[in-house]
């Protein structure tokens, strides 16, 4: 197949889909190199082969090099900042792509959808109803996969929507004492979209995890896109969907699909609010489109952070740092310990284990572009050095998990103990695995339920408060120069009262 260094002698070569776990935490992305040929309709996205790269330095000498770093040395701030460093803004090749797919599809719709589905998807794609899924084959995915999957999906999916069910937030009031009533009512959005990486990086976990907090907020109507390269519906995914009761399903991915959310076509019906994880050209569509719609957050790459105190196992230390390192060479795995020889142990695990690993070359760069063994004073130091990270997922593998937690501020999710892998987070835990990145924890929190609900003040002032409040709110008015504010709050004066 064509490569991307046909284009461009120097950039390198990455598969370019419409798929992606978490932006760009996939090895599907579109990336600026390739932005011009796919604009002129040169080369459709799955004709983009992977690599054009020079040998990793595991395929060298065996060895994974991950930067080793010391809080004591005098310039460690200054080397973790590089370390965490990453420029999350789409470049201008980027945002032109977006900006003309939105165009299109505002302007022809759902013809434009199909143009977009049949020269990025490969699909020969003649109607619109084509592109819809219907809820029978959806059934039909569920009947046909095997019987632990389909356990798996049931029991992943009843833990999470357990959880959500706690979080769900409920309207409340109070009455003062001359009669006015003040609260607060909460409300399920009416319709939601739902982007879910399909073909190749097909996450049946992002359904679940997406699709569940909003059926449990009260979402009327659930829109699920999902990209099909070359047609292939992932069975596992649309299994998922059965289970989390999707409402409607169309075969669309990319920018495309987030407009035709956005917006809406005559097929596509536009939604209120847009979730869930994609590449570079999703996560830029998103953000383009938010204030049309809501969206769920721009993730970066998928992120974890080991607080250990050196007594757990070092391969499972390493393996933990492996199972967020393979979903892209941008992610990055961090271990914090206080103990040096641990480590180095740890290291040699990496080391050991690496090989053997399927994904091994995305890991092998994951580590050496973005990885670190970081040798701290002491478990204090770690949770300050660990606050400042502000972690996507933070592993505390402690002794007791309990009494440290308290230390951590910003973390995405917390996995407590030395039994609680992160994987176990990603699908079946309960807690939602839709999580701030880049940092954004200092600020942002997970997705969930409350997400898929709006809050709207109350307020009914009684006749004796509105002569209180009507007072009040005429001076101030008055003091703002805002006169028809004013006399709209003095007409309800009593006249004695004036």
């Amino acid at each position: 197949m064509p490569c991307a260094r046909l284009l461009t002698a120097t950039e390198r070569c990455f598969n370019l889909c419409s798929t992606g776990k978490s932006w760009p935490a996939c090895d599907h992305r579109f990336w600026p190199p390739a932005a011009t040929a796919l604009r002129l309709g040169l080369i459709p996205f799955w004709r983009i082969s992977r690599a054009c790269r020079g040998p990793l330095n595991s395929e060298v000498n065996g060895m994974a090099d991950i930067r080793k770093l010391n809080t004591a040395d005098a310039d460690f701030q200054q080397q973790l900042d590089a370390l965490l460093a990453w420029e999350s803004v789409s470049d201008s090749a980027v945002n032109r792509v977006v900006q003309d797919v939105i165009a299109d599809i505002r302007a022809r719709g759902d013809a434009a959808l199909v143009d977009f589905t049949n020269r990025f998807d490969g699909w020969e794609a003649t109607s619109p109803a084509e592109l819809e899924v219907s809820l029978a084959r959806l059934q039909q995915a569920w009947e046909t996969i095997p019987g632990d999957q389909r356990e798996a999906l049931q029991h992943a999916a009843g833990r999470v929507r357990a959880y959500a069910e706690r979080q769900k937030m409920e309207g409340w009031t109070y009455t003062e004492a001359d009669g006015t009533v003040l609260g607060q009512q909460v409300t399920p959005l009416d319709r939601v979209g739902l982007y879910v990486p399909g073909g190749e990086a097909a996450y049946p976990s992002s359904v679940l995890m997406n699709a569940l907090p909003a059926k449990v907020a009260g979402v009327k109507e659930l829109i699920m896109v999902v990209p099909t390269p070359r047609g292939e519906l992932n069975e596992l995914v649309l299994a998922a969907a059965h289970v989390c009761e999707v409402d409607r399903v169309f075969a669309v991915g990319g920018a495309q699909a987030v407009a035709a959310l956005a917006y809406g076509t005559e097929s596509v019906p536009a939604v209120d609010k847009i979730v869930g994880p994609g590449n570079i050209y999703v996560a830029t569509a998103k953000r383009t489109v938010f204030g049309q719609v809501g969206i769920d957050m721009v993730a970066g790459p998928s992120e974890i952070l080991v607080i250990c105190d050196g007594q757990t196992d070092p391969d499972w230390v390493a393996m933990d740092l492996f199972s967020q390192a393979e979903h892209d060479e941008d992610a990055q795995s961090i271990l914090l310990c206080p103990d040096a020889d641990f480590v180095a142990r740890v290291e040699q695990s990496i080391e050991r284990l690496l090989p053997e690993m399927q994904r091994r070359e995305i890991i092998e760069t994951a580590l050496r572009v973005r990885g670190a063994l970081i040798v701290c004073r002491d478990l204090d130091e770690a949770a300050e050095v660990g606050n400042f990270i502000a972690p996507e997922h933070l592993e505390l593998s402690l002794a007791d998990p309990e009494a440290y937690v308290n230390k951590i501020q910003h973390a995405g999710a917390i996995f407590m103990g030395r039994h609680t892998s992160e994987p176990l987070g990603d699908y079946c835990a309960g807690p939602n695995h839709v999580l701030p990145t880049s940092r954004t924890a200092r600020f942002s929190s997970p997705l969930g339920v409350y997400d898929f609900q709006k809050r709207s003040s109350l307020i009914m002032v009684s006749a004796a408060g509105a002569q209180t409040l009507g007072r009040t709110a005429s001076i101030l008015a008055r003091g703002e120069g805002l006169e028809a504010h004013a006399r709209s709050a003095e007409y309800r004066l009593d006249e004695d009262e004036g």
